[in-house]
């Protein structure tokens, strides 16, 4: 049914334009008293063998939501009720701001795709502190913090610093965005030399805005970096004793699309079915490089049960997707983790846990 709502009538309407509805939808079903647990109780994973420990966390799933969907923490708790094991909120800027100009989103459905230069639109930290503080327990929430656009790149580190003093007491878990490629100079920060020392100011940050509890710290990295580059921030990672890598966000590469070439041309990051094989390579690339001593939450191109099977084979603790969700409608968590339980179940492995390398 969702297919056919999705070709006669979801795609006529401006992708940005769907967007926002849907999140109405969801603010709508958190107003009403008692409808997101009775949705947490239809949809949400209650298999234990699909569960999963890490950073301190038990995840009911492996399979969250990235960042992107939820910028402004609006609709977290209706997400996690559908069937996501945790939500990632953001990238929140330490600034309010309005991001690119529109129209700046573009479905690509030939590739199961899209293209976004949102440009980090979003209220900015305070605001989505605010909600954080006024939520109850429920969903895992990650908190994904990047730079504002209008602060220089050598003012970088105190803006990432006032988000993580924000929203580090409300965050389960924070992640540093250095590897969007829609603000300009972003993906600088992911040389090592410039990395170290933003990373250690906001694991600073976080440790004073947070004195009763460690607040897990990672690094969310491009798949257009080199081999080499990805082997730096994994060493990096390993020598900062940070808690996790992301690993990827959207790429600006366009090879093998089969989409019209007015869309291919568009600028911005592409997610999606084409991200699939780069977003294994670099996942298989950091777990060869630091084990088990890091979470690696696999993301890009993650698009039904086998995506997320295949990820935790390859060394994954935790699996992430948005533009399935887009293509595969509001119960397709729902429906991922289902299946995973059954993989699970037919499998040589006891959980998920057993079946990681």
């Amino acid at each position: 049914m969702y297919g056919l709502l999705f070709s006669q009538v979801i795609s006529r309407v401006p992708a940005e334009t769907a967007h926002h509805w849907t999140l109405r939808g969801l603010r709508a079903i958190q107003a009403i008293p008692g409808a997101t647990a009775l949705l947490r109780r239809l949809l949400a994973p209650r298999d234990p063998a699909i569960a999963v420990r890490a950073l301190g966390l038990e995840f009911p799933s492996p399979l969250g939501l990235a960042a992107g969907f939820d910028k402004d923490a609006v609709a977290c708790d209706a997400l996690g009720a559908f069937g996501f094991g945790h939500v990632e909120i953001g990238t929140v800027t330490g600034r309010p701001q309005p991001g690119n100009p529109r129209p700046r989103l573009f479905r690509l459905p030939r590739d199961r795709a899209v293209i976004n230069r949102m440009g980090f639109n979003n209220e900015g930290s305070e605001a989505a502190r605010r909600r954080l503080a006024a939520r109850r327990p429920g969903t895992i929430v990650g908190v994904n913090i990047g730079k504002t656009k209008a602060v220089p790149e050598a003012e970088a580190a105190a803006d990432y610093v006032t988000s993580a003093e924000r929203l580090a007491p409300y965050a389960d878990y924070l992640v540093v965005n250095v590897s969007s490629p829609n603000t300009p100079g972003l993906r600088n920060l992911q040389a090592v030399e410039h990395l170290r020392p933003l990373l250690t100011a906001v694991r600073e940050a976080a440790d004073r805005a947070c004195r009763e509890r460690r607040v897990p710290l990672l690094v969310k990295i491009a798949p257009d970096l080199a081999d080499a580059d990805v082997d730096a921030v994994a060493e990096l990672a390993l020598d900062l004793g940070l808690d996790g890598i992301i690993a990827t966000n959207t790429t600006v590469g366009r090879e093998g699309l089969a989409s019209p070439a007015e869309l291919v041309k568009e600028t911005g990051g592409l997610s999606g079915a084409p991200l699939k094989e780069r977003s294994l390579e670099v996942l298989r690339r950091l777990r060869a490089r630091t084990g088990d001593r890091l979470v690696l939450i696999s993301v890009g191109g993650v698009e039904n049960a086998d995506d997320v099977w295949e990820r935790i084979r390859a060394g994954a603790t935790l699996v992430q997707a948005y533009t399935a969700m887009i293509y595969g409608g509001p119960l397709w968590a729902h429906r991922t983790n289902r299946d995973l339980s059954r993989r699970v179940h037919g499998s040589a492995f006891r959980d998920l846990s057993s079946a990681r390398p």
